[in-house]
């Protein structure tokens, strides 16, 4: 029985009850071991009690706690006590995206589709080292208070489905894959069903398939037709209402066969959503009648017959085509379609060589064949070696100039790259790279030949190291080898916490659109930012940032947020890994105390020389100095060194009473500061 303030594992104190569900009870606890707040998950009585769950979902819960990825609930502990079996995972401060979505009713598509994008790149994460969710609902996706998507509960579902545990404990049937829903395999396009029936629900505010029962829905999982999110929402665009279509496909080889594809799509759907661009089969269209095509007329007729493995191959492939069809409208054993396949294939390959050994002439029609194989194989051969060489020749000249239009136009494309790079009468034109930071800048003016000069700007509010002029100006002209200044921003009026909380409105006209801050994002957010302003991802360069709090953040871009570019420009990123790494080295030459310290030479000294960040360098008691040493890759640029030793005091006389005070034994502690050199 768990009850409000008691221990559990030794560390977890729990505070409160925050959630319930079929399988467990959910509480905020305080981690004291590592002072932070958690959420316990603690299993309800009955699953506890079935020992082979238990063993099961401990390895699931254990094997997801390598998962370690911002759009995933982390797991840090699993555990038992006293027959309390239970998880420790990251509290997440937010609420579930089913509460979100009854709150909204439904999402905007741009929402929904951001949304769908941090779940997938979260199963993108699981999957590639072999984890598979089997559960994606809105209930075990978590909406943080500052935006961020996460994916909980990973591994209970395979720990539960491998003991059966009955779909209505389990959650809803509403969002199970067909193959789920039949009992049968499944796999990451599984959990990529499941994420479209979230994406159809969060868009529509209701989900496809309602029914008394959960097997009546299951039913209508493996048997219905989805129907389209646009039936319920006009906004939807037709690249969100196919991919919703595509992810939702009975078939398994018919869906995204990867979260990444699916990524890419979304991704898309956010630049450009009105465009055509999401690929799906349609079931009808692949067993419809049609006409032939020449080459297949040429194949009836027998005037292009197929080799043995070619008409093999062709009937194998039609036979899994079957296999397929049967599986997905009648949940069919292929192991039958397999042995099926083999006897006909068996049949097939026996009765072409009944056929070739009674024919007359089979052999002689064989022999000729091969021998036209080869030599229209050394025909085609030399006929692309001949090409070959005439490009080659046309290239360098030797075979004449190209046509008229072809040497046009490849001369005004040379003409446009010798104007903007070689010096003309009035010099080189400067190149516009403000906005970009001085690296790019630097890298740009020295490739036209500029002696480049780095300048600070004190008062801009752009970020640190971002280009805002450049003297000469950008579009006038100098000479090559002449100084070009370059004055960047030295950030020191540059807000991040703004930057990072403000929404940036983005203004699109003629294709135009503005480049928004993203400046003290995450990586993820900052690129999920981007695709939603209609532009591009680029690399993302790590770099060392002088600024602690933008460490594992975006610290600088390409282009200057506010500058306004033609949509799918591309935005390159730097990410910071924290400062740089500055070492410092120390010739020690250390002198002994001072007789004014009341040391006398030949008295033993503790002498020992400690960093500013704790390190100890030098730890020896000597009556030998000076003390010598070198050290190098000091971490800090300060420290201190400190001598203990034992003196006697010395001895006055009272010139009245002629008594005489001191002479004691005393320890006596000095302390020197000391400053190390940096080392280049």
């Amino acid at each position: 029985m768990i009850k409000i303030g008691m221990i559990i594992g030794d560390r977890y104190e729990v505070l409160e009850k925050i959630g319930t569900g079929g399988m467990s009870d959910v509480y905020k606890a305080k981690d004291h071991k590592l002072n932070r707040l958690v959420a316990v998950k603690i299993l309800k009585q009955e699953f506890s009690e079935n020992e082979n769950f238990v063993s099961k979902f401990r390895v699931e819960a254990q094997s997801t706690a390598g998962l370690m990825h911002p759009n995933i609930v982390n797991v840090y502990d699993v555990g038992d006590e006293d027959g309390i079996n239970y998880i420790v995972m990251e509290l997440v401060d937010g609420i579930t995206l089913k509460k979100y979505i009854e709150k909204k009713a439904r999402l905007s598509v741009k929402e929904a589709v951001s949304i769908a994008i941090q779940v997938a790149m979260g199963l993108e994460a699981a999957h590639n080292n072999n984890i598979i969710h089997r559960d994606i609902k809105p209930q075990n996706i978590m909406i943080s208070k500052d935006g961020k998507v996460k994916v909980t509960d990973f591994g209970i579902a395979k720990a539960a489905t491998s003991n059966t545990i009955t779909s209505n404990v389990m959650g809803s049937v509403h969002y199970t894959s067909p193959e789920q829903a039949r009992g049968g395999y499944s796999d990451a396009k599984s959990d990529i069903y499941s994420l479209g029936i979230t994406l159809f629900e969060m868009l529509t505010g209701r989900v496809p398939f309602n029914g008394d029962t959960t097997v009546a829905i299951a039913i209508k999982h493996i048997q219905e037709e989805l129907p389209s999110p646009a039936d319920y929402n006009d906004d939807i665009p037709i690249s969100v209402e196919k991919i919703v279509l595509k992810c939702c496909q009975k078939s398994p080889d018919r869906r995204y066969q990867s979260a990444a594809e699916l990524i890419t799509d979304l991704k898309k759907s956010l630049i450009t959503p009105d465009k055509d661009f999401v690929s799906l089969v349609d079931p009808d269209e692949e067993g419809a009648t049609r006409v032939a095509t020449a080459e297949e007329s040429k194949a009836v007729k027998g005037e292009d017959r197929l080799s043995d493995t070619e008409q093999m191959r062709l009937n194998r492939d039609v036979v899994r085509e079957h296999d397929n069809k049967d599986y997905d409208d009648y949940g069919r054993d292929k192991k039958n379609s397999r042995r099926d396949y083999d006897d006909f294939e068996d049949d097939y390959y026996y009765e072409e060589r009944r056929k070739r050994s009674s024919s007359s002439g089979g052999g002689q029609d064989s022999s000729r064949i091969e021998k036209m194989t080869v030599v229209m194989a050394i025909i085609s051969a030399i006929l692309i070696g001949f090409i070959v060489i005439v490009l080659v020749g046309r290239s360098i000249g030797v075979f004449g100039s190209e046509s008229a239009s072809e040497s046009s136009t490849e001369a005004s494309s040379v003409a446009s790259v010798e104007a903007s790079s070689s010096e003309t009468a009035e010099g080189i034109q400067i190149p516009d790279v403000n906005g970009r930071t001085y690296a790019e800048a630097k890298s740009i003016l020295d490739e036209k030949g500029f002696n480049v000069e780095k300048a600070e700007d004190t008062a801009n509010t752009a970020a640190k190291d971002t280009v805002v002029s450049t003297s000469p100006a950008a579009g006038e002209y100098a000479k090559s080898g002449s100084k070009v200044t370059v004055t960047v921003s030295n950030g020191a009026n540059y807000s991040t916490s703004a930057s990072a909380t403000t929404e940036v409105s983005v203004a699109k006209s003629d294709g135009q659109v503005t480049v928004p801050n993203i400046i003290g994002m995450t990586s993820e957010e900052a690129v999920i930012t981007l695709v939603e302003a209609g532009l591009q991802e680029g690399t993302i360069v790590e770099t060392n940032n002088e600024d602690s709090n933008l460490t594992g953040l975006i610290c600088a871009q390409s282009i200057a947020f506010g500058t306004s570019v033609s949509a799918g420009t591309i935005i390159n990123m730097e990410l910071s890994i924290g400062p740089a790494s500055v070492t410092y080295s120390y010739n020690a030459d250390i002198s002994a105390p001072t007789e004014g310290e009341n040391y006398t030479y030949g008295i033993p000294v503790k002498v020992t020389l400690v960093t500013s960040d704790g390190t100890t360098l030098l730890s020896t008691t000597t009556s030998d100095f000076p003390v010598q040493g070198t050290y190098k890759g000091i971490t800090s640029p300060t420290g201190t060194i400190t001598f203990v030793y034992t003196a006697t005091t010395p001895t006055t006389t009272n010139a009245e009473t002629g008594e005489t005070t001191g002479g004691e034994s005393v320890e006596y502690t000095v302390t020197r500061a000391v400053t190390f050199t940096q080392e280049s």
